[in-house]
């Protein structure tokens, strides 16, 4: 039996999403609550309550009740911005190349999917000590990943430059995504937060400076944006992502949603060079008459199965 944090909640999520919605259906057939929720955290791999986090302030290494807590928790989001971050991650030609060379995404999406949310969840809910374990375990598997890009460049996984733009793609996607499909409004105060808390993530990873309020964010991306585009090895990503993630019918009517709100919540010169939309009045009719108001009740849908009732 294994024990789950909620991002990792998040992952086994993922799974279901990708590969067996047709089992969250049939979980939904159950007389009561109870058996509805049970039924539907076996779905998607929840066996047991969550492990015990990290309370203490003196020994977790995120605050317990902190931003970062927050918006971390909540599974529909999570996965959503996910999705979102690997699209925006795929528009960086050197973390490309390293995902393409030295990942088996395509093999297996959902192992990736897993490791990621267990260091994320790790680093966010569990022990200092904890954390630094998982920290160094990344340190360890960066090491090994260099090589050169298709544009002839040399790249590495343990570049400063490079771990602080797959940290900022990764934060700003899941908070893009709590503020537009998450369970409580956040506002400014509480976005710049969220920022400084997941901060020292970044620089334990090694990168020289992360951003720690939504204005150094959207600085940085305008900064590094220059150096940003859609050459073969993301498009190749991005069409994985569109077409092969998903083929039955069942699958694919809900992972199509999941990815249609991952492609609204990127920014608009992201979604424009990804060739994902045509950035005008209908698109954003669709998202607004559609894509939004769908999103947010499977969410509460999913929130409501996946929660232990009283």
């Amino acid at each position: 039996m294994t024990t789950l944090n909620p991002v990792e909640r998040a992952a086994s999520l993922g799974g279901a999403v990708a590969g067996a919605p047709l089992r969250l259906v049939s979980g939904l057939a159950a007389p009561s609550r109870v058996g509805m929720a049970r039924n539907v955290r076996r779905a998607i791999g929840i066996r047991e309550e969550p492990a015990p986090m990290a309370t203490d302030p003196d020994e977790a290494y995120l605050p317990p009740g902190g931003m970062a807590r927050l918006v971390h928790a909540d599974l529909p989001t999570m996965l959503i911005g996910g999705v979102s971050a690997l699209l925006l991650q795929t528009l960086h030609p050197l973390a490309m190349a390293g995902v393409a060379e030295h990942s088996g995404y395509k093999e297996d999406p959902l192992g990736r999917l897993r490791r990621t949310a267990t260091f994320v969840g790790t680093t966010t809910f569990g022990t200092t000590a904890q954390a630094e374990a998982a920290i160094a375990q990344v340190h360890r598997v960066h090491r090994r990943v260099r090589g050169t890009a298709p544009d002839g460049r040399p790249y590495a996984a343990d570049d400063p430059e490079l771990v602080t733009f797959i940290h900022v793609a990764e934060v700003s996607s899941f908070l893009a995504s709590s503020r537009r499909y998450g369970p409580r409004p956040l506002g400014p105060e509480q976005c710049d937060r969220y920022y400084e808390e997941v901060a020292p993530v970044a620089l334990a990873l090694g990168a020289p400076w992360a951003p720690r309020s939504v204005a150094e964010v959207e600085s940085y991306l305008l900064r590094v944006r220059p150096e940003l585009y859609a050459g073969p090895q993301a498009r190749e990503a991005r069409d994985w992502l569109l077409r092969d993630v998903a083929r039955r019918p069942g699958e694919r009517a809900v992972y199509s949603l999941v990815l249609a709100s991952a492609i609204g919540i990127l920014p608009a010169w992201a979604r424009r060079e990804l060739r994902l939309s045509l950035a005008g009045p209908i698109d954003l009719l669709v998202d607004t008459a559609a894509v939004g108001p769908l999103t947010r009740g499977l969410s509460a849908a999913v929130r409501w199965m996946v929660t232990p009732p009283a």
